[in-house]
């Protein structure tokens, strides 16, 4: 059977649906589209001869084998499609050995791939000794309600991996740290200031309305006049991973340094005048990322992305945060994960990994945050290699047909290791 069709038809079909938080409803906690995804997966799923629940709109699993449970766990929600795409975002179109779309590696390809995967086992008439839950969430990119929800009314296993990260195999993530700066300010240089979409997406559209119009400062840092509006363009990256982007709030922040306000929040943001970017350890060094702006009430709020070691403790940023001398709010956050290199499941995943690909790699640490937090005993695997091009939380997202075969035969091997 070729499931590589299969898969991609699936694939672009699961991409249609805009799956962004939205505006809850009935039976959709996280709005219709991300609702219909889960429901078009779930389907899917029983047309291949699975099992499924789905637990209340906020996630969904499917079951095969019995015994002792084991996961894998998958997101179907996406981050806001964001500007710039020559692709439509939420088209699913297949064209050029691509499969192009938002979510189309993060995560709704993998996933689908990791069904496709089972799906195999099962033809080959492969009886695990282990239950594998499918789990697929519907809010990983906006706060993890989903798998709240799914701890709630459903049993989490301890062991597990979700493909939603980097090959070969991911053993440490660093924290997240999620929050929203407050700083004051007094006759605002601008009337308007408003920039980004997503707290875990790096801004590439900022607007502004000035007080005062120069043109020429403008050209200088390459913004726009719209009419009344002061505009800068960037380029989106995921959050953990802010050097691939291009920030659009700096140039914006940069226009009005002359304001003493302006100028710390770029010292304390972008310039890192107080070390926060000096934190680092065998994971990596910590990240930041201020990704949502905007002015109101006397303040410009600043919704920065933080991902700090995975062997230091939040506490240390938080002294490096309170230097700025300004009153910030925690948003969101998540213990770092860190399993020993040595560890079963961990040596167990490289070695499928150099099976499938001839490549024998060590396991490495990331700064992006996945579901395998949510396991005692997990760890992220794949979608990404080495050397791909940077599409993640970026427009013109895509997965290639020939990462779709690979993943087929990976989370195949993976599965039947993990649970023979």
């Amino acid at each position: 059977m070729n499931y590589l069709d299969k898969a991609a038809k699936s694939i672009a079909e699961s991409i249609r649906f805009d799956s962004s938080h939205q505006k809850k409803a009935r039976g959709a906690p996280f709005g219709k589209g991300a609702a219909e995804c889960l429901s078009h997966f779930l389907s899917l799923a029983e047309k291949l001869g699975f099992s499924t629940k789905n637990y209340d709109g906020y996630v969904g699993e499917v079951l095969f084998g019995e015994g002792e449970e084991f996961a894998v766990l998958c997101h179907l929600d996406v981050v806001p499609a964001g500007s710039g795409w020559d692709m439509p975002p939420f088209g699913g179109v297949i064209e050029g050995g691509k499969i192009w779309g938002r979510g189309a590696m993060d995560d709704k390809g993998p996933a689908i791939c990791a069904l496709y995967a089972m799906k195999q086992l099962l033809d080959e008439g492969f009886v695990p000794k282990r239950k594998i839950k499918l789990i697929v969430g519907c809010n990983e990119e906006d706060g993890w309600a989903c798998i709240e929800h799914y701890k709630k009314v459903a049993h989490m296993p301890e062991d597990g991996f979700s493909p939603d990260a980097d090959f070969p195999v991911i053993y440490a993530e660093k924290g997240i740290l999620h929050v929203r700066l407050h700083f004051p300010i007094k006759k605002a240089p601008f009337t308007r200031l408003q920039g980004g979409t997503s707290a875990n997406m790096v801004c590439d559209l900022c607007e502004a309305i000035p007080r005062i119009r120069d043109e020429k400062k403008a050209a200088a840092l390459g913004l726009t006049f719209e009419k009344r509006k002061l505009v800068s363009r960037g380029k989106s990256a995921h959050g953990s991973t802010p050097e691939k982007g291009e920030n659009a709030i700096l140039p914006i922040l940069q226009y009005f340094a002359e304001c003493e306000v302006v100028r710390h929040i770029i010292e304390c943001l972008f310039d890192d005048a107080y070390g926060l970017k000096t934190l680092s350890d065998e994971t990596g060094g910590l990240t930041l990322s201020p990704d949502l702006v905007k002015y109101r009430k006397g303040e410009v709020q600043v919704v920065a992305d933080i991902r700090y070691p995975a062997t230091m403790s939040a506490e240390r940023v938080h002294e490096k945060l309170r230097m700025f001398g300004i009153r910030y709010e925690t948003l969101h956050h998540q213990e770092p994960l860190l399993v020993d290199k040595d560890d079963e499941l961990v040596t167990t995943l490289l070695k499928v990994y150099e099976k499938c690909t001839g490549k024998s790699m060590g396991p490495v640490a990331i700064g992006g945050g996945t579901y395998a937090r949510a396991l005692a005993h997990g760890v992220a695997f794949g979608p990404e290699k080495e050397g791909d091009e940077a599409v993640i939380h970026q427009p013109n997202e895509y997965i290639t047909l020939e990462r779709v075969k690979l993943l087929l035969e990976i989370y195949r091997e993976a599965i039947r290791e993990l649970t023979k």
